[in-house]
């Protein structure tokens, strides 16, 4: 470890192989010029290439995950660190490989009690003995006209297709299909989608409450990464027992997961107002547009703060690690 006149050694994982790659890059950028700012001493590693080879060559003190989507979200690169020794930002290999795979989650929810919205999934061998469009139709008829079909292990709103015409529907049958063994097929939910950050260990707490609002549409990977793409209204215009509730429900899918350091719990409204949890991102994104940054600064905490408190958490995390059951 770093003496105590020597900044501590932090790379910072960006890049990498993902979709999200463009995005990560983008995280990556903001962290390590924060982490500059605070007077680490700082670098960063393209998680893409001779990953390995560039941690153990100048073996740092704390690896800061900013990677998104597979290789880097999915339990992967941190079953890689564990491996190596190395302390790193965010949740550990099985609670970020649960989070990673909406289906997973969500059948973790349902066996928790914990609210989410009705889903099937759908095996693409079961599929294959019908045509998709009758299958489509099907669907639109369960789930009362309106449907969210998603590929189960991907990040950003990238292969998420919100449907309620039986073309549409097909469409996005097709897309998943082919990308996936599995495909989420959940009900459409009408209400205001809301987004709780956690941030801790062993005792988290959730920043202020933010209520998104696509400039048009749904919110999208566009909506998300391009300023003024949506507006982030905090707090939420909802009754405070509703917030409470959010919250209460954030903090128990975190402890239900075993999420560390931070993670984004992602809600949705149904019909009646009530809140349903749809799912949870272990490493969210750390862009100008983000939610978490935004929800820290209403928590007054500025971002370069928040970079330098999920270093801490991480050394914490890695010291609660050694401790004998």
């Amino acid at each position: 470890m770093a003496g105590m006149n020597k900044p501590l050694a932090v790379a910072v994982l960006l890049g990498g192989r993902s979709p999200e790659r463009e995005v990560s890059l983008r995280s990556g950028e903001a962290v390590y010029q924060a982490l500059r700012e605070k007077g680490f001493d700082a670098w960063k590693v393209d998680a893409r290439d001779n990953l390995v080879e560039s941690l153990l060559q100048r073996r740092p003190d704390v690896v800061f995950i900013a990677l998104h989507g597979t290789y880097g979200e999915d339990g992967t690169v941190q079953g890689l660190l564990e491996i190596l020794g190395l302390p790193y930002t965010g949740s550990g290999v099985l609670a970020s490989a649960v989070a990673m795979n909406k289906i997973v989650t969500k059948r973790l929810l349902l066996q928790a009690g914990l609210p989410t919205a009705p889903f099937i999934v759908l095996d693409r061998e079961e599929t294959q003995d019908r045509p998709l469009a009758a299958l489509a139709e099907e669907l639109l008829l369960r789930f009362r006209g309106r449907v969210v079909i998603k590929v189960p292990h991907q990040g950003s709103s990238i292969g998420v297709y919100p449907a309620k015409e039986v073309e549409e529907a097909l469409r996005a049958l097709e897309l998943c299909l082919a990308e996936s063994k599995e495909v989420l097929v959940e009900k459409y939910l009408p209400g205001a989608e809301i987004t709780a950050a956690v941030i801790g260990n062993e005792r988290p707490r959730v920043l202020p409450l933010i209520e998104i609002v696509p400039a048009r549409g749904s919110y999208d990977y566009e909506a998300k990464y391009t300023p003024g793409g949506s507006e982030h209204l905090i707090p939420p215009r909802l009754a405070p027992a509703v917030q409470e509730e959010i919250a209460r429900l954030a903090l128990t899918v975190y402890r239900v997961l075993g999420c560390a350091g931070f993670a984004r719990v992602d809600l949705r409204l149904d019909e009646v107002g009530r809140p349903m949890i749809l799912e949870v991102n272990t490493i969210p994104g750390l862009t100008e547009t983000s939610l978490v940054p935004d929800a820290a600064r209403a928590a007054g905490i500025e971002f370069a703060d928040l970079v330098a408190e999920l270093v801490r958490l991480a050394l914490e995390k890695a010291a609660l690690g050694k401790k004998p059951v």
